[in-house]
């Protein structure tokens, strides 16, 4: 029903920036809270940042805070995730996620309807 394709990554020294997107089909973008995820080898897929179907609310881990912001247009279809100061632990394949809500809230969870097949992002010490 919804196709994610994330784009953006790369390899950044460590207190650079980076901006990553995603794009998604569908018409009903909109009604869907969006979030950006992160996995390295060995562990389990950790939530970063995630914005409500309207945008009027956010969340972040608390590793992130400060540094990272997401943002959405539902008119193009996109989210973004904008970090900056990255840190040679935030080294990690990032997805974007997204998940069908009645409300219009944050889901922190990792129970989310689609998932993108995630970016590659690298930072250097």
């Amino acid at each position: 029903q919804v196709q994610l394709v994330e784009s953006g990554g790369g390899l950044v020294q460590a207190g650079g920036s980076l901006r990553l997107s995603c794009a998604a089909s569908g018409r009903t973008f909109s009604s869907y809270a969006m979030g950006w995820f992160r996995q390295v080898p060995g562990k389990e897929r950790e939530f970063v940042a995630g914005i409500s179907r309207s945008g009027i609310s956010t969340s972040y881990v608390d590793s992130v805070k400060g540094r990272f912001t997401i943002s959405r247009d539902n008119a193009k279809n996109t989210v973004d995730l904008q970090m900056n100061s990255l840190k040679p632990e935030d080294t990690a394949v990032y997805y974007c996620g997204a998940k069908d809500s009645v409300h219009d809230r944050v889901d922190r969870s990792l129970w989310y309807d689609y998932w993108g097949r995630g970016t590659q992002v690298t930072v250097s010490s």
